[in-house]
This record gives structure tokens, C-alpha cells and sequence, in this order.
């Protein structure tokens, strides 16, 4: 018995050892040799147009400029992705997975790391990181209270922003029970989208850190708080605000840009996006009235930073760490802040960078749904990770299942 261990040890540590040994992120010359005729699954949500045709955008660059092909691979959830690579690493793939690219944040990165599922660290070895200055802007290190540890690289920007028809409005709501107030006076005006939709889902943060008192439990793991007593003001304040909601509150927009639908048929007069630029966009595009303004509440509104990973089985990591490099390049950051791409806020320190590439980033103030400059200064952090299924579980299970 002995000697048959001994003969099979060399055999199965063969067959530990990876058949590919991965890239090294410090070795940038040789990522990007190697990246050169790679194709990279981008796994991404793909509900609205705007998102999609800037996904496009970076296809034809990345062949352009890297001959590397990226394939969009439409998700209407995150969690299916990262369920995919979960259950590829349960049956031993861990070489040849079928995902090479997550966009990503929040409780789907938690998840991820918990199981051990993202290839990294690899974030800080790109050559571009250095642009987001991570030393005076620590949000594109860390998501929802994680330290990303370089398993993500940041690539954009999002922060709750409210906005109207100014014909129809004179003053919005300012804050959450001014809201409820205005929802009561205006009945069927005013929704937010159906739970689990992060933009539905952060709607629920938001309000429950306006309501509740207990704002240090909710950057702590949700196990460590009495949940029912945290909160139940929020269930009180939706059970009071739902029946004043756009069809009483018996039925919710799929999604943010199915929110903007209904505010260009004109069902709605107020609603709010997770995209500060996405009404002036939308007004650019003739999709919203010239008459739309934006705003934030007072006090701040939530805001957060989202990243794209690479999973541990993915069988092309140097083309998703080039694609992941591009990302960050003013070229393609300035290139998603434009309304006539996407309108997706940067994640490099504008400020920072040389004067050629900040004169890329300049906003089109004469939009007259553009925020000012300064509106954005007041971002409220993300509640940890555990928080947001947690609350999704609840809404569910108090408005959908009883």
C-alpha cells in the first residue's frame, strides 16, 4: 500500500497543477502579447441601449487597437453569471470556463470572493489604475464596505439622482418623507422599479437610511443586527407610500430605463435613475422633454463605484486584463461620460490627469437636465453587501409571496 501512494502522489499533483499557467499581471508586455488573438466573454446586464451600444464600442477598439474580441454576453442579472462559474468550479473546471469578464459590484463581488471564485489580484497592475489615484479617491478600491484587494478594477461611476418635468413641477420632494407627502398628492406620479433591480434595490437602501437610526449596523454584516427592528420604518413607510405609487402600487417597472419609459409617455412626473447623466441624455436624444430637470436629495444620495472581474477559470485572463486596461483609458472613459454614448460618470481623477485629457471630459453644461458639477459632492456610501439581499428577500416575501 505504501509504494501505490508514493507512485500516485507525482500523478495527482500533475493533475492539481493548472494546463496554463496564468498570466502575470506585472509582466504587462507579456499580457498583451499574449492577449493578441484572444477572444473575451464579457458578461454584463444589458437593459438598456445606451449600455449596450457603448459594450459595442469597446468591441470594435479592442480589435482595432489589440486584436482582441469582446463578446457581449447580455445578462438580465448578475447572479446568473456568478452562479455559472460557481457551478463550473463544483464540477472542476478550472481551466476552460465560459466567462472571462464580470461586470460586477456589491453583493454579487462579495459572493465571489467568498467562494474563492476571482483570479487576481490584478487591478493595481494595470497600467491605467494609476489614473483613478486610489490614494485620494479610496471608493475605486472599495465595494459596498469590501476592500476589492485587486480581485476588480473600477470602470464607472453610479449615484442616485432624482428628476421631473419641470411643466408639471415646480418643487420636487427634497427627502424621503417629503417625498411620501408629494406621492400622496399626486397619486399614480411616481413609482421605483421592481425588487431585485439594483435600481429598485438601492431605492430601498436609500430610504431606509433616511428613515432609520441605526445607520452603523448597516455597514456591518446584516447577521450582527436585529433586522425586523432596523427595519421596520421602512416597511411602514412603503406599506403607507405603495397604494399612492404609479397602479397602486400592485405593479412595478422592471428597471431603471423602463422607469424613463414611463416618465417619456408621460405616466410619470418624477422618478430617478442610478445614472446621474441619464436625463440629459435622454433629453439629447429627444427621448425625455426639454422641460426635464435633475437633482439630489438633500443630505446626499446613495452612490457607489462598478468594477469588472476576472473568474478564476477563465481560460482567457490576458485579453480580459487588456480589455479591463482599455476600460480605464481616457480615451474610453471620456468616451462613456458622453450623453451620446452612455453618460456614465468616470472613475478617473479628472483633476489629476494632463490638460489634453481632461479637455476630453467636459460636460455639456447648456443641457438643461444636467446636474451642476457640484451636485454629486454629496455621496452616501453603500451599506454592506449583506444588507441588499437581505432587504430584497424581505420586499419579496412582504409584497410578492403573501
Amino acid at each position: 500500500m505504501p509504494s501505490r501512494t508514493l507512485a500516485a502522489a507525482p500523478l495527482a499533483l500533475l493533475l492539481s497543477m493548472p494546463l496554463h499557467a496564468a498570466p502575470d499581471p506585472a509582466d504587462w508586455d507579456a499580457v498583451r502579447n499574449e492577449a493578441r488573438g484572444q477572444t473575451v466573454y464579457w458578461n454584463a446586464w444589458a437593459g438598456d441601449t445606451r449600455t449596450n451600444r457603448y459594450l459595442e464600442w469597446v468591441n470594435q477598439r479592442m480589435q482595432d487597437e489589440y486584436d482582441v474580441t469582446v463578446v457581449h454576453v447580455k445578462l438580465d442579472d448578475t447572479s446568473a453569471a456568478v452562479s455559472r462559474v460557481l457551478a463550473e468550479k463544483s464540477a472542476g473546471n478550472r481551466e476552460d470556463g465560459s466567462i472571462d469578464l464580470i461586470w460586477i459590484n456589491g453583493e454579487n463581488f462579495a459572493a465571489m470572493r467568498a467562494a474563492d471564485l476571482l483570479f487576481g489580484p490584478f487591478a493595481e497592475r494595470l497600467p491605467n489604475f494609476a489614473l483613478t489615484y486610489p490614494e485620494h479617491n479610496p471608493e475605486v478600491v472599495t465595494d459596498f464596505t469590501l476592500p476589492t484587494e485587486g480581485f476588480e478594477a473600477p470602470w464607472g461611476k453610479a449615484q442616485i439622482t432624482f428628476y421631473f418635468d419641470s411643466a408639471e413641477i415646480d418643487s420636487p420632494p427634497r427627502d424621503i418623507e417629503a417625498l411620501l407627502a408629494w406621492a400622496e398628492a399626486n397619486p399614480g406620479r411616481f413609482t421605483y422599479p421592481r425588487i431585485p433591480d439594483f435600481t429598485g434595490s438601492t431605492f430601498l437602501k436609500q430610504a431606509l437610511l433616511a428613515l432609520s437610526d441605526a445607520d452603523e449596523a448597516l455597514y456591518a454584516p446584516v447577521e450582527e443586527s436585529d433586522f425586523t427592528a432596523v427595519t421596520a420604518p421602512l416597511w411602514d413607510y412603503l406599506d403607507t407610500l405603495h397604494p399612492h405609487l404609479w397602479r397602486g402600487g400592485r405593479q412595478f417597472p422592471a428597471s431603471g430605463p423602463e422607469l424613463r419609459n414611463l416618465m417619456s409617455d408621460g405616466e410619470l412626473a418624477l422618478a430617478f435613475t442610478f445614472i446621474p447623466s441619464e436625463p440629459a441624455a435622454a433629453v439629447a436624444d429627444s427621448e425625455l422633454p426639454p422641460t426635464t430637470r435633475s437633482y439630489v436629495l438633500e443630505g446626499g444620495t446613495l452612490g457607489n463605484v462598478h468594477f469588472v472581474a476576472i473568474p478564476f477559470n477563465s481560460p482567457h485572463k490576458a485579453g480580459a486584463m487588456v480589455v479591463a486596461d482599455f476600460l480605464l483609458s481616457p480615451e474610453a472613459q471620456a468616451r462613456k461620460q458622453d450623453l451620446a454614448m452612455w453618460g456614465d460618470r468616470t472613475v478617473l481623477d479628472v483633476a489629476r490627469l494632463d490638460e489634453q485629457a481632461q479637455a476630453l471630459f467636459a460636460l455639456d453644461e447648456e443641457n438643461p437636465a444636467m446636474l451642476p458639477p457640484d451636485a454629486l459632492a454629496m455621496t452616501l456610501p453603500e451599506p454592506h453587501p449583506s444588507w441588499m439581499t437581505a432587504l430584497q428577500e424581505a420586499w419579496l416575501e412582504r409584497y410578492v409571496r403573501n
